[in-house]
């Protein structure tokens, strides 16, 4: 007799035990996939384990195996169990994660025999490169994907979003003068080349966060650009890390492992300074003065000016010189609050509960959240009042002040997708997507408020915001004016000395006094749901359930508080909030504890190392 041990994409941990009938036995391998009677339910399921015993008494058959071939190899279901132990999500959720669309609904593919694998002696190691331009650091990853290729080893190559993989692809192609795969989700052809990739067609893949995944046999080198972007956190179950990811495999297969910044993250600082030799500091060769405006002076309160003279001039003088000049501003819109002058009533999102943004050429007001619109209304919705006051400016907004102050000047506003092109513009105002853009150049950066984001309930809002000035500095070729009341904050200080050392030496040393990551783990349990009293009642009881349980230390509890937005998309949002010594200890913890709670129409999630 002969049993399989499956895990599903479900939120249930397994293994479970099913019989694996004579006429399958011949056929089955470890990786494949399989269609399981679960719960009465057919449904897909993935071999993690064959054995000639089991514990269980009753048990059911297979009903069918359909891959001739394993899906996923030893290391990427090592992998797999390692993501599931770490990020508190089942084996099966971790391994759907890994695999394209058309697999993880069952789909048939042609039999893939993947290549032999070699024997990759590498010794697992972490190199960090910070460089402002994002131009150095392209020498070094040419030179090391050269000598992998040259070892007959593999690499991965990871971009925080598509065009970035795309223009990688092609540098590394034609850098290299080899064929390249790219790998993204959603992409037309995404399971085709995960199997040309499987076949050992390709020995470099260029994709996204998922491209992690790629099933690459002997791996030697990955590579992960602007590490430190949010986009590398999946949003959804798992809420894995691709920058985790990645160091779990280079940990399984032996492969060097690269991470590359304009402002490192400090947990990417922290990675590598356990090897002081892994971290590799290209200073900051900016020629761009940095100038920072207190707008806490008169000038500011009395005139209620959004630019200081001095920007203003500024803008001037760069534009006499025949230069460009960019003007940031991280809202997008003409104004973030429409209020009642009347009654006061402000104009909310149905479904989120959260300010509507008004956009003055469509002339309408949206959630930025959920994407909910509505034509802007003539008279007040609560008591009729005629007149409606919108304040807090946007992009838009300041687009229409430019274009009173610099009339002779061509302005253009850049709120997300497209790409720039300086012939079109004199004066460009834009949201932190240009940072997407490194090959422009501006003779003068203006940064209009920067404070918002220094502000928020966040200990990464002042890592945040100094990598996002940062990269604006990356832009400017002459000077770069920073407006902002927090004038004495060490951001804006190390910034203009230009010293990125002193910056992340205080952060770190905040961050160890405060038990806070990279030194612990935070993790967010949250719970949402449609009625707002048994979301906050649920909460309470299951804080009150795990501080009872969290008694050695290793785990502690916070707090248990509403989410920020407290409702999001027609749901309620509650969350608790635990610090750990581990992320597996953590998922260890509310896997055993989770398991019996009962929250009946409330949807509880994980995130571990939220961000």
């Amino acid at each position: 007799m002969l049993y399989a041990q499956v895990v599903l994409g479900i939120p249930v941990e397994g293994p479970f035990d099913y019989i694996v009938p004579a006429d399958m036995r011949a056929r089955i391998k470890i990786g494949a996939r399989v269609r399981v009677d679960f719960r009465n339910q057919k449904t897909l399921a993935y071999v993690v384990g064959l054995s000639p015993k089991t514990r269980v008494r009753r048990l059911k058959s297979l009903l069918e195996v359909i891959d001739e071939e394993p899906v996923l190899d030893k290391n990427m279901l090592t992998l797999a169990r390692r993501l599931s132990e770490y990020y508190c999500c089942s084996w099966g959720e971790a391994i759907e994660t890994a695999l394209p669309q058309a697999l993880r609904k069952g789909r048939k593919i042609p039999p893939v025999k993947a290549p032999p694998a070699g024997h990759n002696k590498n010794n697992p190691q972490v190199s960090l490169i910070q460089d402002l331009t994002g131009l150095e650091r392209w020498d070094v990853y040419l030179r090391e994907i050269k000598e992998t290729l040259d070892n007959h080893a593999s690499a991965i190559v990871l971009l925080p979003d598509i065009n970035s993989a795309l223009a990688a692809k092609k540098r590394i192609e034609t850098g290299l003068g080899i064929q390249a795969a790219s790998l993204y989700r959603k992409e037309p052809g995404e399971q085709e080349e995960w199997r040309q990739i499987k076949e050992g067609k390709f020995k470099v893949v260029v994709g996204t966060r998922s491209a992690i995944f790629a099933p690459l046999s002997n791996l030697g080198l990955v590579i992960i650009d602007e590490e430190q972007d949010s986009s590398y956190k999946q949003d959804q179950v798992p809420h894995y890390h691709a920058r985790v990811a990645a160091l779990m495999r280079a940990e399984i297969e032996k492969a060097r492992l690269i991470l590359a910044s304009t402002a490192p993250s400090l947990e990417a600082l922290y990675l590598a300074g356990k090897d002081k030799a892994g971290y590799t500091l290209i200073p900051l060769k900016s020629p761009a003065e940095v100038k920072i405006i207190n707008t806490q002076c008169e000038y500011f309160k009395i005139n209620k000016a959004r630019t200081s003279k001095y920007l203003e001039d500024a803008i001037g003088m760069c534009l006499n010189s025949k230069l460009k000049a960019l003007l940031f501003l991280n809202r997008k819109g003409f104004a973030t609050l429409a209020a009642c002058s009347g009654c006061g009533a402000v104009l909310k999102c149905p479904r989120c509960n959260i300010n509507l943004v008004y956009h003055f050429k469509e002339n309408i007001l949206t959630c930025h959240y959920c994407n909910f619109k509505m034509a802007a209304p003539k008279v007040c919705p609560q008591c009729n009042s005629g007149y409606l006051r919108y304040s807090g400016a946007g992009t838009e907004k300041i687009e229409s002040d430019g274009n009173r102050v610099f009339a002779q000047a061509r302005i253009k506003r850049m709120d997300g997708a497209g790409e720039p092109d300086p012939k079109d513009f004199d004066i460009l105002i834009s949201t932190q997507s240009i940072i997407r853009h490194p090959g422009c150049a501006f003779g003068l950066v203006g940064v209009l408020d920067i404070d918002n984001s220094l502000q928020r309930i966040d200990f990464r809002a002042s890592e945040r915001a100094f990598g996002l000035l940062l990269g604006l500095l990356g832009l400017a070729k002459e000077k770069m004016v920073i407006q902002t009341g927090l004038a004495a904050h060490h951001c804006f200080q190390a910034l203009a000395r230009q010293d990125v050392a002193a910056f992340y030496d205080k952060e770190l040393k905040e961050r160890k006094e405060l038990d806070f990551p990279p030194f612990k783990h935070l993790v967010m349990v949250k719970l949402r749901g449609q009625k707002e009293s048994r979301v906050r009642e649920a909460s309470e009881a299951l804080f009150k359930k795990l501080n009872n349980y969290a008694k050695n230390g290793a785990v502690k509890l916070m707090a248990v508080s509403s989410a920020q937005p407290a409702k999001l998309r027609g749901n309620f949002c509650w969350q608790i909030l635990l610090r750990a010594n581990s992320a597996p200890l953590a998922s260890k913890f509310l896997k055993k504890h989770l398991k019996d709670f009962s929250h009946s129409g409330i949807i509880v999630t994980v995130d571990v190392d939220p961000v």
